[in-house]
């Protein structure tokens, strides 16, 4: 697993050296407060996922140009925004393993802190200079906002279908990396078939990520994850691996998961876990994600050869065999 990360950035080891490069100079504010917090929550360890792709993408396709490293940093800026803002949502206090700003410095200068990288990103959107990509990130944006209401009054909701969380996901987690890719095509005067197969590469990327999250939130540890076991039930969050124990268990065991996410907490922590893993939820969970990360491969069939097609291939596999 680590050599094959390894060797995903390795083919665009010296443009993601230029994307730090430039995330440590747009940081750059009259406010004191704003640098500490911007480079605290982009040096808390991230895979810089968003980012990549908008590399592996641009060169996949022969871009010659620099813009897709301002691309790649404006993209992980908007991811970071809302990592600031989720985690005042959710009243988090770890990320990564380590505390949240939120926690450290509070509500307040979290939000305000998270608008000011929201807002920089668009500044450098500009400097790219394309209208198509500010349309598609433009558009991105909302859905995102979206997808993290519809998560908010998903909540304490044992009623979901499993339809509605595949919506939900796909708005809070696989529309930035379907712009991410998307973007990158377009700078890369990609033909129309190759920038649909992009998008649909980043945003089935995206959804193998976000369902191993959600799987390995019942059945990882706090020191691997950086958070705790059983958060997104703490919470009252009705992931898939919940959904699938509530439609395959017996009565019983349905009404008490139907409760646990009503009540939310960790009081039945213990039963939940049981029956998810009795009902075979984390296997299917899995095998969804899996059906995902395939059909974010074949949409690399229309790449030329290339290393940078080596890596999307590679990434597809790290996306569903991680455990962190």
């Amino acid at each position: 697993m680590q050599s094959n990360a390894a060797s995903i950035h390795a083919s665009v080891a010296e443009d993601f050296a230029a994307v730090n490069r430039t995330i440590l100079a747009q940081l750059a504010s009259r406010i004191p407060l704003v640098e500490t917090i911007g480079q605290y929550i982009i040096e808390s360890g991230g895979k810089r996922l968003r980012p990549l792709l908008v590399l592996l993408a641009a060169r996949a396709l022969d871009y010659p140009g620099d813009k897709h490293v301002t691309l790649a940093t404006l993209i992980e800026f908007m991811h970071t925004s809302t990592l600031l803002h989720d985690d005042v949502v959710d009243e988090s206090s770890r990320r990564r393993g380590k505390a949240t700003a939120n926690d450290t410095w509070g509500n307040a200068p979290s939000v305000l802190v998270g608008d000011f990288l929201y807002s920089r990103s668009f500044q450098m959107m500009v400097e790219v200079g394309s209208m198509r990509i500010m349309q598609v990130l433009s558009g991105a944006t909302c859905v995102i906002a979206e997808g993290e209401v519809q998560q908010l009054t998903n909540i304490g909701n044992a009623d979901i279908e499993e339809s509605d969380y595949f919506d939900t996901i796909q708005g809070k987690t696989a529309m930035l990396f379907e712009a991410a890719s998307h973007s990158g095509a377009i700078l890369a005067d990609a033909s129309t078939e190759q920038e649909q197969a992009l998008k649909l590469y980043g945003r089935y990327l995206g959804l193998a990520f976000q369902l191993i999250d959600d799987l390995l939130d019942y059945q990882g540890d706090a020191d691997t994850m950086g958070k705790n076991v059983g958060d997104d039930l703490a919470e009252g969050k009705p992931t898939l691996p919940l959904i699938h124990a509530m439609r395959e268990g017996t009565p019983e065991q349905s009404a008490l998961i139907r409760q646990a996410i009503t009540d939310g907490g960790l009081e039945q922590l213990a039963d939940v876990l049981a029956i998810v893993r009795e009902t075979g939820a984390l296997d299917y969970t899995q095998r969804r994600a899996e059906e995902m990360a395939e059909k974010a491969r074949e949409q690399l069939e229309i790449l030329p050869p290339s290393p940078y097609r080596d890596s999307m291939e590679t990434l597809t596999r790290v996306a569903v065999e991680r455990d962190v």
